[in-house]
């Protein structure tokens, strides 16, 4: 009876240790999963191209609306879920948004500030205002720009109400990154501030403030991302300006250039800086909407990527790079205007588009053949 009795207590002392055992290195095992999650923190972001909003769109928006204002939630509804799933999103706004002038969107871009609430609204959190449009109200339209965005939470840059501004670095830190912002703009559309203006655009022109900028906000930030409205209108090549800008940009310390301004899509590069970092540039993502009667002009880019930071460590790696189509989608005599990632633009939908009264070859092969001959098959997913 002693012998079974000193059995059976063995057995139990024999499990104890098991579970103790099972239980220590189980919790060992946690801590260092939390350890490691702690260790490493990611941003994704997103960028889509020039937001142009001509009078059709307006006039569209108008009719919507039951306040007497305008409505334009309907233009970006399909892509407010990629919008707002990243952690930073960017949108360049290709007109002012002046209360102290009539709303235009011809030749003069002026848009009602429902379009702003809207923007906001789907996501976008950096507006580049960087653009030939900028002062097509002169000086008091874009104080009255910058009244607005500075009125919302977000982040708009390119333009400044004085040197103060304009040399102060843009930083925000999300997810704890650190991203830094900078934007310039080729052009002004042949307008130019009034003499003794206190406010500033940034120019592609002013290189060496432009390199000053950059290379400092590499020293402060984790991430220097670098808006660029360059290039010749219309055109699906690349300036020769456009590479030697990207190639110095690269050099004073960006770490991944978005340009936008020709309205079409442009190829993507890794360009090799003096330091060694291998910077991302497309140099054009075309737009994110417009009332475009070009068939190619009506496919913009969805630019995202990942950033990844080792807290411990303090290193950065910038991954993932992939490009997807929107398609600008409207009806007979551009009604219905609105966005659609190309992904879910069906065959049908494309049958219905008002383009194919002057262009007959439009649809879905159309567009994703366009986007494959643009981009990398890796960069679209496609390989």
């Amino acid at each position: 009876m002693r012998k079974v009795l000193a059995i059976f207590l063995c057995a139990v002392l024999f499990l104890d240790v098991i579970c103790i055992g099972v239980l220590f290195f189980t919790s060992g095992s946690a801590s260092r999963e939390e350890e490691e999650g702690e260790i490493f923190t990611k941003a994704t972001v997103l960028a889509v191209g020039s937001n142009i909003i001509q009078d059709e769109l307006i006039l569209q928006a108008k009719d919507r609306s039951n306040t007497g204002g305008y409505d334009f939630a309907m233009v970006y509804e399909n892509i407010k879920d990629a919008v707002t799933e990243a952690d930073v999103s960017i949108i360049t706004q290709d007109s002012v948004i002046s209360s102290g002038h009539g709303v235009s969107g011809d030749r003069r871009f002026n848009s009602p500030v429902e379009l702003g609430d809207e923007l906001v609204k789907t996501g976008f959190d950096v507006i580049n205002l960087a653009t030939d449009h900028i002062l097509d109200y002169g000086e008091e339209g874009l104080i009255n720009t910058l009244d607005y965005w500075q009125s919302k939470e977000v982040t708009a840059i390119g333009a400044y109400r004085n040197a103060d501004d304009a040399n102060a670095l843009t930083m925000v830190e999300k997810n704890g990154i650190k991203f830094a912002y900078v934007s310039f703009t080729e052009s002004t559309g042949g307008n130019n501030l009034p003499e003794g203006s206190e406010a500033v655009i940034s120019l592609a022109s002013n290189e060496i403030q432009l390199g000053e900028k950059i290379a400092f906000a590499k020293q402060k930030a984790d991430v220097v991302i670098v808006c660029a409205h360059w290039g010749s209108e219309f055109d699906k090549e690349i300036t020769e300006s456009q590479r030697e800008l990207a190639a110095k940009a690269a050099d004073w310390g960006a770490d991944v250039i978005i340009g936008t301004h020709p309205g079409v899509i442009q190829e993507a590069e890794y360009i090799d800086a003096a330091d060694g970092r291998r910077v991302f540039a497309v140099y054009s993502l075309g737009n994110a909407v417009s009332c475009a009667s070009r068939a190619d002009m009506l496919l913009g880019g969805m630019l995202k990527f990942d950033v990844i930071k080792n807290k411990e460590e303090r290193t950065v790696s910038i991954e993932n790079f992939r490009i997807s189509g929107i398609v600008t989608h409207y009806g007979m005599n551009m009604s219905k205007i609105r966005v659609y990632p190309l992904e879910a633009y069906e065959s049908n939908l494309a049958a219905s588009h008002g383009i194919n009264d002057s262009f007959d070859s439009f649809g879905t092969r159309y567009l994703n053949n366009l986007l494959t001959d643009t981009y990398d098959k890796k960069l679209i997913g496609k390989e």
